[in-house]
């Protein structure tokens, strides 16, 4: 059985679809600049093209980088999660992102809910857990509704707090911080999580701690994941 090309109703190339959805998740710009970016390049688009070409493939693409990282080990129930959340607006309301990442900084999940309560706790607990199994550490800071949910799930006992031990989830945020200012805010939740589910996994596929490698290294690893992303769907 053949795979179904999702390009295939489309006149433009899959490698200027691709390079579109990426500059607009990947950087901090906002729909038109991306549109005059392409333009320098000879690439005449509407914003609004680029716009429903993230909307169409980012999900498309995210899932396939998801599926490609995910390799499940014997160790990986080893690794220490961080746990944060933070507001964000929409339509004047208050709503709050959580946010899980490993101790390597590789963003696990991303939730958004409507409050920061028990509740909504055990929902973020819960989705990362089945996807990834279960931490030997989670780092969380003081609000109450970790120690809750983690109280009706059994692993109270391996959570640790403290007043700097969360700072590479808190660093984390900062990324998504500066694109959710270029878009403007949101409008809906639905779209801030969809939007904040495929940044992490650009984030994810692109994010080869350059401070920790020398520069040989990073540029192979730059080249490579370059690579990978213009074979993303490709039929």
């Amino acid at each position: 059985m053949k795979n179904h090309n999702p390009f295939r109703y489309f006149k433009t190339s899959p490698e200027i679809i691709r390079l579109a959805v990426m500059i607009y998740v990947r950087f901090p710009l906002s729909l038109r600049n991306v549109e005059d970016l392409l333009h320098e390049r000879g690439i005449d688009i509407c914003h609004e093209i680029v716009r429903y070409w993230w909307n169409r493939f980012g999900p498309l693409f995210a899932r396939e980088i998801r599926k490609k990282r995910f390799h499940p080990s014997p160790n990986h129930s080893n690794w220490r999660w961080h746990l944060d959340e933070v507001f964000v607006k929409i339509n004047g309301e208050t709503h709050y992102l959580w946010r899980a990442v490993d101790h390597e900084g590789e963003v696990l999940e991303v939730f958004v809910s409507k409050r920061r309560d028990r509740k909504a706790a055990l929902i973020f607990l819960k989705k990362i857990m089945k996807r990834h199994g279960k931490p030997q550490e989670i780092v969380t800071d003081r609000l109450r509704s970790y120690r809750a949910a983690m109280k009706i799930i059994g692993n109270e006992m391996i959570q640790e707090t403290g007043r700097w031990l969360n700072n590479r989830c808190e660093n984390s945020h900062l990324l998504f911080r500066r694109r959710e200012y270029a878009m403007l805010k949101f409008r809906r939740l639905r779209s801030l999580q969809k939007f904040a589910s495929i940044h992490a996994s650009v984030h994810n596929h692109f994010n080869h701690e350059r401070h920790l490698n020398n520069r040989d290294t990073f540029k192979l690893q730059r080249n490579a994941a370059l690579a990978e992303w213009h074979q993303l769907s490709a039929a």
